[in-house]
């Protein structure tokens, strides 16, 4: 059975949202939440000014509006010497995240459904995600079609994609870039070269072919713009696409879709076995504290922590992939002193975490039995989008 992507709307506090999901027959794998006020620039392109560079922290800071300042790190600038007053072409790459001020990057990059133009490492890229010697003839005939002034990287979906459909999607990466560099040069300060494409549309390029079953919107325009672009992509898709209707049972209704907000916002989430997780977000990383609760079974201890343990691990990892927790995550699991469980519940979560689209690493487990997870940094925590939305107080969520 594929993946349902829903996407709908409902108020949340007050403000009226729209609520994106993941679900495969587990239930739901992501959930987004965009106030339909809210004006992401995630991933656009801008003439942004110096504003101040600052050898002591490595980085400096580039206004891409007026008294609008994001981060840009040195290490990319090494060659350029900024000075303040400087203008250059950047891209916004990490949202504001908690107290910090937006990221942005030089080395822009332009994103497709088999494969992301890049100006950052020139060189042709493929997927570790694929076979090798998926690998090994993607590089082959792709290698001619490379040009000296930007990189390419294949993703995942260039493997069942035919020749055809990865050059004609090239050809129009390659227009698009040529587009922004010479928007750059004859732009003035502040402009906004390129806007990113819809999360929703993103989203559909993230997926694989014949991941995704259905695509079910009761939003009219959202519906126009998803049937115009697999029109235009992927005709074959078209089918999957489906508008809802049904005044007396609204969508978001028929998926329970803000229990599974509800849900996903609550510090403490109950485990089948009677065990419990504790989920807490703090300025500095992620905490989550495994817990035996309620569990009553009537096996030996180690044993009994082994099952609640590797339970816990799969939770653990789809609710990262839920709340879109990222940075620095330690886990305290229940103590056990085999060492073969120990071995098993980090090879269980490694598994588990693979499955992510955002790149997860579970680094290691230290003496006090900590688990060490780093979960990539992109867009704001679930957490982080309700707490802004109006009226919305950080003790409700």
């Amino acid at each position: 059975m594929g993946k349902k992507l829903i996407l709908t709307g409902f108020s949340i506090y007050d403000t009226k949202c729209r609520v994106m999901a993941v679900l495969d027959e587990t239930g739901v794998l992501e959930l987004q939440v965009h106030p339909l006020e809210d004006d992401t620039i995630l991933g656009n392109i801008y003439i942004g000014k110096v504003n101040k560079v600052m050898p002591e922290i490595k980085g400096a800071f580039i206004d891409i509006k007026p008294n609008f300042p994001c981060y840009l790190s040195l290490d990319e600038c090494e060659t350029r010497g900024l000075k303040a007053g400087d203008e250059l072409l950047v891209q916004v790459e990490q949202e504001a995240l908690k107290s910090k001020v937006p990221k942005v990057t030089v080395n822009l990059n332009l994103a497709g459904k088999f494969m992301v133009v890049t100006l950052g490492r020139k060189e042709l890229g493929i997927s570790s995600r694929l076979d090798r010697d998926v690998r090994r003839s993607l590089k082959k005939w792709m290698e001619p079609y490379k040009r000296e002034d930007c990189g390419i990287i294949m993703r995942t979906n260039a493997a069942g994609a035919s020749e055809e459909e990865i050059l004609k999607e090239l050809s129009e990466l390659y227009q698009r870039l040529d587009t922004v560099l010479l928007k750059g040069r004859t732009r003035t300060c502040y402009s906004l070269v390129e806007q990113a494409v819809p999360y929703y549309i993103q989203e559909l390029k993230n997926l694989k072919d014949g991941e995704l079953e259905k695509f079910i919107t009761d939003i009219p325009e959202i519906y126009e713009s998803i049937n115009s672009y697999l029109t235009e992509y992927q005709p074959g898709s078209s089918r999957m696409l489906q508008f809802y209707e049904d005044r007396l049972l609204p969508l978001h209704k028929l998926f329970s879709l803000e229990r599974e907000v509800s849900n996903a916002l609550r510090q403490k989430i109950w485990l089948r076995s009677g065990g419990f997780l504790v989920i807490q977000q703090t300025e500095a990383f992620v905490a989550i504290d495994v817990n035996s609760g309620k569990y009553s079974g009537k096996k030996k201890a180690s044993e009994t922590y082994r099952k609640i343990n590797l339970e816990a691990a799969r939770e653990i990892a789809r609710q990262l992939r839920i709340r879109n927790l990222y940075g620095i995550i330690l886990v305290d699991f229940i103590n056990m002193d085999n060492p073969d469980h120990q071995d098993e519940l980090l090879h269980v979560l490694s598994a588990c975490c693979k499955k992510d689209p955002v790149k997860t690493n579970v680094i290691d487990m230290t003496r006090l039995q900590i688990v060490e997870i780093t979960r990539k940094k992109t867009r704001k925590s679930l957490h982080e989008q309700i707490s802004t939305l109006r009226g919305a107080k950080e003790g409700d969520v």
